[in-house]
């Protein structure tokens, strides 16, 4: 890859992180934890499991249009003005049937219950406007306009925390409760699609909402393999909330998803870096695969950039879950445990975000949704077993083994369809580093100091110990800051 063109992408994804890691985990960590102790885990646990279920419908809604569309502008610039309109009629057809399926499988799998049934029709305009935002924000990224995609992309964050603060500090009478909640998500998500389509429509030539059948044919056609692949990815990597709500009896199971979904939180905000990383590498692999570059080496600084940061999170998570837990739930331990746990999927997440958005780029649907397929039955075998007895403990087991074996799977395909050589260098590399890793979270831990300089002495000597093994070359980082 020409350094110019390495220099921009490092650039654009620097603002990009810095701008998410300034709003999101605002949100996440500061914001959703005093609204889920105002209500309670039940029931913030019954809203997590409605959540959970809605984003699995969410299939229906997309059908795989925002991941076609990434990879399709990114390869064809010029079909955005042609596309655009067609594409956003069918997305608003989808988003009807999205909802009628939507609340109608919930009206049998829920039962009728008018608290239910209305907190689900919420979630649906929710899901609708932020897959409407995904969508304008693929059509961004295709054309590499990162930067205002980087604006975009925490907007609607902004919004809501706006509200949810007036909410908390009882401003102008509002109050917290979980429709209330609902109701300032939807208010954040609405304004940040308006915005995101006048953007968007600036970039096209011409618009005028038109059916096309035959057009909507090929694209529902060509875009179908996304669609499964989605559909199956979101099956296993949110099933474990609703099979909790679901499998354990009356309160106990709300509350159980309640404990889980505060570990989780902490799970989706590290998430975050690694999604913002991949949806900024789809296009950029998408566009060098069709010119036929050799994108070894780029495969190689992403894994080691992503990788580096992931790990150093979930190992020193296992080790400072019960302070990062007390900190953030004001003094609550209970379920501290299971964040150490899951924060464990993160180092298999980001591994995925890598070699499975690689894969996406060269079209091997085919073997991801046939690894997917894995994942589910392993998720669901895991859970059936686990749950009844460990509850959201087993829930979490699941969870981390079927998030390593998917990963490692993911890597194994692209190593043999891209034929890349074994980097046995970069093994060591990593292993040492693991190791290391470790060792200076027992060090740090066992300090007397307090548990927050401990932590951040742990975090200066996993940045030394990221250049001393190797995972980080020193050569790289000069380079990228001497390009011009």
């Amino acid at each position: 890859m020409a350094s110019v063109q390495k220099k921009k992408f490092i650039f654009d994804l620097a603002i990009l992180l810095i701008l998410n890691l300034l709003i999101k985990p605002f949100w996440i960590l500061g914001i959703e934890p005093q609204v889920q102790l105002k209500v309670g885990d039940i029931s913030y646990g019954e809203f997590a499991a409605l959540f959970n279920f809605s984003l699995m419908m969410n299939i229906l809604l997309d059908f795989g249009l925002t991941n076609f569309n990434n990879k399709n502008i990114a390869q064809h610039n010029h079909l955005l003005s042609k596309h655009f309109s067609k594409m956003l009629s069918l997305k608003f057809v989808l988003a009807f049937v999205y909802a009628i399926l939507t609340l109608l499988v919930g009206f049998l799998v829920l039962g009728y219950d008018f608290r239910y049934m209305k907190l689900l029709t919420i979630l649906c305009f929710n899901n609708f406007f932020l897959s409407f935002i995904l969508f304008l924000r693929s059509n961004l990224l295709a054309l590499h306009l990162f930067r205002v995609d980087s604006i975009l992309s925490v907007l609607d964050r902004v919004i809501m925390i706006l509200i949810v603060l007036a909410m908390l500090m009882n401003v102008f009478g509002l109050e917290v409760d979980i429709m209330n909640f609902v109701y300032a998500q939807t208010l954040g998500y609405a304004l940040t699609a308006i915005i995101g389509f006048a953007i968007v429509l600036n970039k096209t030539h011409t618009f005028k909402l038109n059916w096309d059948w035959k057009f909507n044919r090929l694209i529902l056609k060509k875009s179908f393999p996304f669609a499964i692949l989605v559909l199956l990815m979101t099956f296993y990597n949110r099933l474990d909330s609703v099979m909790l709500e679901r499998i354990l009896p009356g309160d106990q199971g709300k509350e159980q998803t309640g404990i889980y979904a505060k570990a989780f939180r902490l799970l989706d905000a590290a998430n975050m870096i690694a999604y913002l990383f991949s949806v900024q590498l789809l296009p950029l692999f998408s566009r060098m695969i069709k010119h036929k570059e050799n994108i070894e080496n780029i495969v190689k600084l992403s894994f080691t950039l992503l990788l580096t940061p992931a790990l150093i999170i979930s190992i020193s998570s296992v080790f400072y879950s019960n302070h990062f837990y007390e900190l953030i739930y004001k003094g609550e331990s209970e379920g501290h445990q299971v964040l150490a746990l899951l924060m464990c999927c993160f180092t298999a997440i980001s591994t995925t975000y890598i070699f499975g958005t690689l894969l996406t780029a060269n079209g091997n649907l085919k073997h991801l949704n046939y690894m997917a397929i894995g994942g589910i039955l392993v998720n669901l075998v895991l859970n059936f077993i686990l749950i009844p007895r460990y509850q959201a403990m087993g829930s979490a087991v699941a969870s981390v083994i079927t998030q390593f074996v998917t990963a490692l799977i993911q890597v194994f395909i692209s190593y043999k369809v891209f034929k890349f050589r074994l980097n046995k260098r970069l093994l060591v590399s990593l292993l040492l580093f693991i190791l290391a890793l470790v060792f200076a979270n027992i060090f740090t831990l066992s300090l007397t100091t307090s548990w927050m300089l401990n932590f951040l002495i742990m975090l200066i000597f996993s940045g030394v110990l990221a250049f001393a093994t190797g995972m980080v070359s020193p050569k790289s980082v000069i380079r990228f800051i001497k390009y011009k």
